[in-house]
């Protein structure tokens, strides 16, 4: 059967041909060139180099660091007393509670004195009938002196009248002593404030009944404060007194107190090695107690230069510190000991030798591995101009 071929149709069936051998030609070519360029099986990929700029590296310097010697301790406060009964008896009234604000000379407690007053007034009594007693053997001395010089009586006699007179004296200076304490225990039964301060604790009640020096109340005062704290005798010849110290103490955030050493104990504590030293806090405004716990530093003066590096070069694992270098174009892990730490200066002694002119990294980097490619790229000097 014969094909008739129209103009149109014969102009589209040239264009599908023409389309068809193009790709076709596309596709020799690619493959073609992903053949050559194919790397021949089992070769390793190329190692990359890592670039760190001067701004990632440091080098030891050799600089003094100042020594910071940790305290701790609990906050006593520096005056405080515990007002107790000086005599006998049931007690009256507590004019106090815990937490009240109570003045020197203000009274705390009473304590019943019906019977120190019965005792007041025996002494009185007694102290009465001495003198009485005083008298009568003044007025028979006088009349027997009288007598002895005129020979009516003998020297015994009189020597007789004598020695009462000088009884009767002395029974009236004791009378007098026992009437004396009798009112002072009639005093002492007012149990006042010796400071002014808060009242930390009540250890009576009204209507209890209490012997001689048993406790009534304990006052303390918080305008001043004070840390006692451990230090090693290794230590304590770098401390001397009026040394400031720093401290943060718990439930304040990081809000900072200081104070300074007042007094360093001159014999160690039984069973340590180490003294107690005295920190003073002033608390003006009353917002410490006492019974807070407090940590501080204490600065000790720079010694001689010694190598450092800064802190932030400084990693760890397994608690054994050490450093990434750069040797011979190759990343190095070097373990370092270290001394001590400066925190102003973010520096820390290093105690391993390393050569000055030594990269160390001082950033942060993640998945360094030892012995891979690197080098510290030099700084452009004459950046170019902007287009």
């Amino acid at each position: 059967m014969a094909i008739r071929l129209t103009r149109r149709g014969l102009i589209v069936a040239l264009v599908v041909l023409g389309i068809v051998g193009a790709v076709g030609a596309t596709m020799a070519v690619r493959g073609s060139k992903k053949g050559g360029d194919a790397a021949p099986p089992g070769a390793a990929p190329a190692a990359v180099t890592l670039e760190f700029t001067g701004a990632d590296v440091a080098h030891v310097e050799s600089l003094p660091l100042s020594r910071w010697l940790p305290v701790s301790g609990t906050l006593q406060p520096l005056n405080q007393a515990t007002v107790k009964a000086k005599v006998s008896g049931d007690v009256r009234q507590i004019t106090v509670r815990e937490g009240e604000t109570v003045q020197a000379g203000q009274v705390l407690a009473r304590i019943d004195t019906a019977d120190l007053e019965a005792k007041l007034a025996a002494s009185i009594g007694a102290l009465e009938s001495a003198k009485a007693q005083l008298a009568l053997a003044a007025k028979t001395r006088a009349t027997n002196q009288a007598l002895l010089k005129q020979n009516f009586i003998s020297q015994n006699a009189f020597d007789n009248s004598e020695s009462s007179f000088s009884v009767s004296q002395g029974t009236v200076k004791s009378a007098e002593a026992q009437a004396q304490l009798a009112r002072n225990a009639l005093r002492d039964a007012v149990a006042t404030s010796p400071l002014t301060g808060i009242v930390a604790k009540r250890h009576v009640q009204p209507g209890e009944k209490v012997a001689f020096d048993s406790p009534l109340v304990t006052i303390v005062d918080l305008n001043a404060l004070e840390l006692q704290a451990m230090v090693p005798a290794v230590d304590v010849p770098e401390l001397t007194k009026g040394m400031k110290v720093e401290l943060t103490i718990d439930g304040f955030g990081e809000q900072r107190f200081s104070g300074k050493i007042e007094r360093i104990n001159p014999s160690t504590e039984p069973g340590t090695r180490a003294f107690l030293v005295y920190v003073g806090i002033p608390n003006a405004q009353g917002v410490l107690r006492g019974g807070m716990f407090a940590t501080g530093r204490v600065g000790i003066a720079a010694q001689a230069p010694s190598p450092t590096l800064p802190i932030a070069a400084i990693r760890m694992d397994a608690g054994q510190a050490y450093v990434w270098a750069i040797e011979s174009g190759k990343l190095v892990r070097r373990n370092v000991a270290l001394g001590r730490r400066d925190e102003n200066t973010g520096r820390v002694e290093l105690k391993t030798p390393l050569p000055a002119d030594l990269p160390i990294l001082a950033s942060k980097f993640d998945n360094l591995k030892e012995g891979a490619p690197a080098l510290v790229k030099a700084e452009s000097t004459n950046p170019a101009k902007p287009a």
